[in-house]
């Protein structure tokens, strides 16, 4: 089957009216051998590059040249602790988080944000002197699974590109630095009311300590702990001297039963015969006594000599009683009871009456003053009771306070060193870089563009130039099915 008997619309140009043929032929096309399509084909081929590549050509002539400068900042992943122990208070501590350990805040977000903020911009411009239209406005890109931060800034030339990098870096870490400082003053004016309010409380309970103190003469808990101390080794230090006073006193009366003689006559014979004077007289009525009974033995009792010798003897005894309450100080029923006998192993057991008697007296007086040392102590720590009770109260209360407001010192001086905490590390990993050749206009795509462009054009004249058979082929299926 040919294509004349299976298109039989189809005939030569030639046979149709002239205008019917011309629109039929623009739409369907013609025979591949037909080379008169070929003039037109050309023009529309030279017609279509001139489009394509003069806006190519042109631009590629008279668009500025742009350079780019590119910088990369990293964030740290680890985070940062501070630690202030206070010896016998307490311990403060401060802990910084990493910058990544929260899916709710992303802190590369937060600085791409930050870095393309109007005030960056403005600094950036102000310190290169240039406005902030021609500073332009840096393209950042996120890394994607890392914490790289990817910076370009575009400039006429590679220097100054890379001197509006340099501009922005500066004014990105100095904003920075201006928001932690903000933050950690804000933390610390909030503290200060609190460390204000303990403060108060320190001195508050400082002040009733001292008017405790000062009313109850107690200076501290351990000072009634002690007397408390010295207290109860008083009250057993009775206790004993109660015992020993009790054996001494049994054995003084043991002593004075024995010798029929009180402690006081035995000092007091002690005492006398100790007096040489005394002695002497006691010969001198010896000698009388033993004059009269001579004279008793010779005369009788009313004879002169022994009437002289009688009275010799009572006046040397009467002299020698005189003397005895002179020298002992008794009155004569205790002076009749003396121990006139007082020398060998008596006398030393009268020296040792006496002594137990002395050793009696003194640890009773010792035990008086204990006792009246116990007492008034009894007293005293009754009327300090209830002030070591309050005085206690408020040293505890003291420490706690003291404690809560050395912690709050020092954790507001802790919080200064987590300047990290909100906004978190970051460092530069390449610095602002100095382009070796223009990032615009790429002359290379720009010509690829125009290539690509270009052999599409001949394409769709290719297809227009065999639109015919295509056409013819594509109809001829149906019939032959």
């Amino acid at each position: 089957m040919t294509l004349q008997t299976s298109m039989p619309f189809v005939a030569d140009e030639t046979s149709a009216p002239r205008n019917g043929g011309r629109i039929r032929r623009a739409l369907v096309g013609g025979r591949l051998s037909d080379m008169g399509r070929l003039p037109r084909y050309l023009a529309f081929a030279i017609l279509g590059g001139t489009l394509i590549w003069a806006p190519i050509t042109g631009y590629l002539k008279t668009a500025p040249l742009s350079y780019n400068s590119s910088t990369s900042l990293i964030l740290p992943g680890s985070g940062a602790s501070a630690s202030l122990n206070l010896n016998g208070i307490g311990q403060a501590s401060s802990y910084a988080n990493s910058a990544f350990a929260s899916n709710a805040v992303s802190p590369t977000e937060t600085y791409k944000r930050l870095l393309g903020a109007d005030r960056i911009l403005s600094e950036a411009a102000e310190n290169l002197g240039i406005s902030r239209a021609e500073l332009g406005r840096p393209r950042v890109d996120l890394v994607d699974q890392t914490s790289l931060i990817h910076i370009e800034m575009t400039g006429r030339s590679p220097e100054g590109a890379q001197q509006r990098g340099e501009a922005i870096l500066a004014a990105f870490f100095a904003e920075l630095d201006a928001l932690r400082a903000d933050e950690v003053s804000t933390r610390e004016d909030s503290g200060l009311q609190a460390i204000a309010d303990y403060r108060a409380s320190v001195g508050r309970t400082r002040t009733e300590i001292a008017n405790l103190q000062s009313q109850s003469g107690l200076i501290s808990v351990e000072q009634y702990e002690v007397l408390m101390d010295r207290h109860l080794a008083l009250e057993a230090q009775i206790q004993t001297q109660s015992a020993e006073l009790s054996e001494t006193s049994a054995s003084v009366n043991a002593l004075a039963d024995q010798l029929d003689l009180t402690p006081k006559i035995a000092a007091a014979t002690l005492k006398l015969f100790a007096d040489g004077a005394y002695l002497s007289m006691l010969d001198e009525i010896a000698g009388h006594e033993a004059e009269l009974a001579q004279a008793n033995s010779q005369y009788g009792p009313r004879h002169p000599k022994v009437e002289e010798a009688r009275k010799a003897r009572d006046t040397a005894a009467l002299a020698a009683h005189r003397m005895a309450q002179a020298v002992t100080g008794i009155d004569d029923e205790t002076l009749s009871l003396l121990d006139l006998a007082p020398q060998g192993a008596r006398a030393d057991l009268q020296a040792q009456l006496v002594q137990m008697e002395a050793a009696r007296q003194g640890a009773s007086r010792q035990l008086d003053t204990l006792k009246a040392q116990f007492d008034e102590g009894s007293a005293q720590l009754a009327n300090l009771a209830k002030a070591a009770a309050q005085l206690q109260d408020l040293e505890r209360d003291f420490t706690v306070a003291e404690a809560v407001f050395a912690s709050a010192i020092a954790k507001a001086q802790s919080s200064k060193s987590d300047v990290f905490a909100s906004y978190p590390l970051v460092q530069v990993l390449e610095n602002p870089s100095l382009a070796e050749k223009p990032s615009s206009p790429n002359r290379k795509l720009a010509i690829a563009a125009g290539g690509a462009a270009t052999f599409m054009l001949l394409i769709s004249l290719m297809l227009g130039w065999v639109r015919l058979a295509v056409i013819s082929r594509l109809m001829s299926k149906p019939r032959d099915a």
